[in-house]
This record gives structure tokens, sequence and C-alpha cells, in this order.
């Protein structure tokens, strides 16, 4: 069978490589099981250059291959057609040769220039083009459910809690019911863009392909500090409110913004450190931001072993709460608060002077991140988590 080749373009206008489906689909295959970007480019004759723009084209999701459904003619009786033509057969004996109907031997001729100028491969290649479903995507045949994804993406919602909530708020309505992964294909594939292409920098990563992620491996020590090993089993479980996960945001000129964030509910309090982030400025804050909780919400703090937190004994002294520290090198460790510190970078990027960010803009922040529906909770709100449990 002749090979079907086609040249891509990337953004920037350059010609890639010349290619067929296959390779290319080779190349991807290879990417996807994870192979080094080298290796794959040195045995298909490219650079890592243009394996990159493969993959960035592709949007980081596997290209799904299109079967070919046994009930229509194979690349073989094509050729048995375009033989049993030359011989002279009609289209009768044609089709008793090769167990068909002779309308399909009919059509099949009819369509493909006819008996003097039938070819098997040009007529296979016909077919498989013919065969092509663009159909319209669920965000494309619903205005208003593109309407609702565009503003939960501007809210800064994920795709997976828009998904969710969707199905929450409009339960008997499935026209309103789309797939976190149909959403992802729109921001991320090119040839399926439904959605506009700047709505990707309201995800969390800013990305406009997926990633593989590693997370470092946790070590064994944790100095002379009340390790998290310590901490009490209604803390680690998660069981009843009032233990924390604290962490620092660091901005332009070592600025600095303190973050909190409850355990079991997820509720986030942010602490502005206009004086600094030192051990007695960071102190003095998260004590001031503590003591306004009742008291049932103050019983344990989980921070990583930062120099900030050097005063942790006094603070344990003013306050009645304590620290426990996490292993070295295992921000898992705070997993909540962690992700809650990849969140509030859509609202403060890496390079923002935080000096400047206002104690009202910091309420504002952490009310609007307490109105997010979360997976873990439910697709509860940790407000709602919150106000419950305190109930």
């Amino acid at each position: 069978m002749q090979r079907e080749t086609r040249s891509w373009r990337a953004k920037d206008g350059k010609l890639g490589a010349r290619l067929t489906t296959p390779e290319r689909r080779e190349v991807l295959r290879r990417m996807f099981a994870g192979d080094d970007v080298h290796a794959v480019a040195l045995s298909c004759g490219l650079t890592h250059r243009s394996v990159d723009r493969i993959l960035r084209l592709s949007g980081g999701l596997k290209p799904r291959v299109r079967p070919r459904s046994p009930r229509q003619l194979s690349i073989e009786e094509r050729e048995e057609i375009s033989r049993c033509l030359r011989a002279g057969l009609s289209v009768r004996g044609i089709a008793r040769a090769l167990g068909r109907a002779a309308s399909t031997v009919s059509r099949e001729i009819r369509r493909n220039r006819g008996r003097c100028r039938y070819r098997a491969v040009r007529s296979d290649q016909n077919a498989y083009r013919r065969a092509k479903r663009p159909k319209p995507r669920k965000l494309e045949q619903h205005p208003r459910l593109r309407r609702e994804v565009e503003r939960m993406l501007k809210q800064r919602l994920s795709p997976e809690q828009i998904a969710a909530r969707l199905k929450r708020t409009y339960p008997d309505v499935p026209e309103m019911h789309i797939s976190h992964e149909a959403i992802y294909r729109a921001l991320f594939v090119q040839g399926r863009g439904t959605l506009r292409k700047e709505l990707a920098r309201h995800l969390r990563t800013g990305r406009t392909r997926r990633h593989p992620r590693t997370r470092p491996k946790p070590t064994d020590r944790f100095g002379e500090m009340v390790p998290i090993r310590a901490r009490p089993p209604e803390a680690s479980d998660r069981a009843v409110p009032g233990s924390w996960e604290g962490d620092l945001i660091i901005g332009k000129h070592s600025s600095a913004i303190g973050t909190l964030v409850e355990r079991k509910s997820r509720f986030v309090m942010l602490l502005p450190l206009r004086d600094g982030r030192d051990a007695q400025s960071v102190r003095i804050a998260l004590t001031n931001k503590i003591l306004t909780l009742p008291e049932q919400l103050r019983k344990a703090l989980t921070w990583d072993r930062g120099v900030e937190m050097a005063e942790h004994a006094q603070f344990t002294v003013d306050t009645n709460v304590q620290v426990y520290f996490c292993d070295p090198h295992s921000p898992w460790q705070r997993g909540s608060n962690e992700n809650t510190n990849g969140l509030l970078r859509q609202y403060f990027p890496k390079g923002t002077d935080l000096r400047r960010v206002t104690s009202r803009r910091l309420d504002e922040v952490a009310a609007q991140l307490n109105d997010r529906p979360r997976q873990t909770l439910g697709w509860m709100t940790p407000s709602e988590v919150l106000a419950q449990a305190l109930r």
C-alpha cells in the first residue's frame, strides 16, 4: 500500500519533517511511553525541537486511533477488485469471488472513477478520508454550556470542578453535563479548540499541554523539632476541625504572604507580612491570626522547616497551639497547604511585590478560595464544610 505523506506546520511557520501518519503516531507513542526526546528524535531522523513541536501540537494528549469497521472493504479486497476488473470479470462475478453483495462492488467501482481507471490504493485512501466524521463537539452544539464553562474557567475553577459542579447544579439537564476530559481537550488540542485559547491561562498550572508529574522522596530526619509523626491521630486523619497547615508564599524583593489551611475543611486564611518574613514578624502575624479563631479551631499547626518558624516555641506559649514539623524535603506531608499555594499563584504570580497587596485583597482571595467546590469534600465548598463541622 502506498504510504500517505503529509507535512505539518508548526506555529512559528517552519515546515516540519515530512512524516506519514503512522510515523507521527509512533513518535507520540514513544514519547508517552517515557522515552527520551533526543533518543526519539535520533531514531526518527528529526531534531529534538521537531519532536517537541509534534508533542505540542497534540496538546500532550494521546491521539485517538480510528478503527476500521470489518464491514468496510479492506485494501486486500480492493486489490482483488482491481485484478478482477483487469481480467474482465463482471460485477456479479467479482461479488461472488469476494463474498460481497453485487451492489457493494458496483458502488465501489462507480465512486472510484469506473472500471477503466479503478485503483485499489487510491480507492482505499479515498474511503478512509470519506469515513471521517468531524462530529461537532458538545461545547460547539450547546452555547449555554460553553458559556457556563467559560465563566467557571474565568473564576479559576479546574475542569474537574466544573464538570462536577454542572452535574450538581443541573442534575436533570443532560445537555449541561460534560466530562472534564472534554474540557481539557478543547483547551489543549489545537484542532479541537472549541474554547478560546486564552482561557488556558486560567488553569492553575497555566500550561497548554499535559506534563508528567514527579514527587520528591521524603527523608527520615527531623532534628530537634517536634516531628509530624508525633501529631495526634485526630489531626492526622482529619477527624475533627482545628488542625492547620501553614507556609509562606514568596514574592519580589523577598516579600511574602502567610497561608493557613484547615485540614478537615480546607478553609483558607491569609496573613499579610509587610514587616518582613523573619521569625519574629511571622510569629506575631501568625499569633494575631490564630487568636481570632474560636478555641475549638486551635488544636495543631503543621509547618515545614523554614527559618521563619524559629520562634515556634514562643508561638506555642502565646496560643497554646503545638507546632509539628514535616520531614525534610517532604512538602507532600502538607498536601492541603501545597495545593492551596498552587491555587494562590494564580492570584499572586511569581515576581509579584506582595508588600503592595492589601489586607482587603487577601480577604477577597481567601473568600473566593473558600467558595470553590472541592472533589475531596464531595464537591462542597470549604466554607460549607467548616460551618457544618462547627454546628
